[in-house]
């Protein structure tokens, strides 16, 4: 019998009658004849909420106990969903990422999920049961309780569709896919029926929230489609796959960070500086996402920077404090940057999309303070209070001007 794996985010089982909903459609789909796996998130914004509290007590909250805490918002979600399928007259069990063998490394906030052991899930499906999972969730191999990070639900999902071989896996949420901006703010977004996984990575790096990058690379890996759909709404839906027929080169979305710090340095032996900074970074749980550094020839002082997305660290005081002493005086800090992407493939075939940018991003009096290219992304640095419309005339000109 085949597997479709769901996943459902915290908008679509915000409370009761939305859980009470998805049970619907979760046992319609039971009905089609498919075992079914459903992955959770945490109700609402509870994650958010739990989040506040832990901050209430403390700016630098122990990233292990963090995990604690905020894993219990999902297991409400996975026993509440079962709860209302067992009320709709099917079989379900609600089981923990650990208990449904998500194993990951050894880290708090922000764990990599390494290995995928879905035996006990299996059984479930053996004896016709609709299994549901908790997601953003795992195990460490020391027996840890740890999360995935900001859309580690996408992640369990796609890693689980994985590991049981499912035809496909489903992400619910509540808008209808993938889009060419972020329709709350770019009214003119366009919706964008397919696109390839690469793209996909480079705009879940980039700062889309639709699909976490990691789920994406597992479904890269195992040539799984990912289906990104509207709980409520059926109809338009964008499915990320291997190609896309027919795709042109150029720009297909503009993708916008609020999350951004840079950092930079000056002096001389800067070398050494980055290779203490990066061990600093990674002794306190944070990836520098974009590193850059420059050793003149001559005597000359060298320069480098690196770039932070704060949005999964937790305790960014902490972490702020631990680079500033590492740094000797030579590391300044910027916390009024953001930063704005094009994806698309074969964007930098030559350098005329970034020269375009470039020009346009002085037109619209937004200052480059740094930029990072890949065959699929273009990311520059801007200050955050001109990022929105910096954003919006990228999107008029690349894309909405080109139909």
């Amino acid at each position: 019998m085949s597997i479709i794996v769901q996943k459902y985010g915290g908008s679509s089982v915000a409370d009761t009658e939305k859980i009470r909903r998805i049970a619907r459609q979760v046992c319609s789909a039971k009905r089609s004849g498919s075992d079914i796996v459903v992955v959770v998130s945490a109700m609402g914004k509870q994650t958010d909420e739990l989040l506040s509290m832990a901050r209430a007590l403390t700016d630098e909250p122990s990233r292990r106990e963090l995990d604690m805490l905020l894993t219990v918002g999902e297991r409400i979600t996975m026993a509440l969903l079962s709860i209302a399928i067992q009320a709709e007259g099917f079989e379900a069990v609600s089981l923990t990422g650990s208990q449904s063998g998500i194993i990951t490394n050894d880290r708090h906030v922000d764990a990599r999920i390494i290995e995928v052991r879905p035996v006990r899930v299996e059984d479930e499906l053996a004896m016709g049961r609709i299994v549901i999972v908790a997601g953003f969730q795992g195990v460490s191999y020391k027996k840890e309780i740890t999360t995935l990070g900001r859309g580690g639900s996408d992640t369990t999902a796609v890693a689980l569709a994985a590991a049981l071989g499912a035809e496909h896996c489903e992400i619910y949420s509540d808008v209808d896919g993938v889009y060419s901006a972020d329709p709350s703010r770019i009214e003119t977004a366009g919706h964008i029926s397919a696109v390839s996984y690469q793209e996909m990575q480079e705009m879940s790096t980039a700062g889309a929230r639709v699909l976490n990058a990691q789920a994406v690379e597992f479904a890269k890996q195992a040539g799984i489609a990912i289906y990104c759909r509207a709980s409520f709404a059926p109809g338009r839906e964008t499915v990320v796959r291997r190609s896309v027929p027919g795709e042109d080169h150029g720009v297909r979305a503009v993708v916008t960070e609020r999350d951004v710090v840079r950092g930079r340095l000056r002096g001389p032996g800067l070398d050494d500086l980055m290779k203490k900074l990066l061990q600093t970074a990674r002794d306190l749980g944070v990836v520098f996402k974009e590193v850059g550094l420059s050793v003149p020839s001559k005597q000359d002082w060298s320069r480098g920077s690196f770039v932070i997305s704060t949005s999964d660290v937790p305790d960014w005081r902490k972490v702020r404090r631990g680079l500033v002493e590492a740094g000797g005086g030579q590391l300044e800090i910027d916390e009024s940057a953001a930063a704005v992407s094009l994806i698309g493939e074969g964007i930098n075939m030559d350098g005329r999309n970034l020269l375009k940018a470039m020009e346009l991003m002085g037109e619209a009096k937004a200052p480059v303070l740094g930029i990072a290219t890949t065959s699929f992304r273009i990311s520059m640095l801007t200050e955050v209070d001109r990022l929105d419309y910096a954003a919006g005339e990228l999107h008029r000109a690349f894309i909405e001007e080109k139909g």
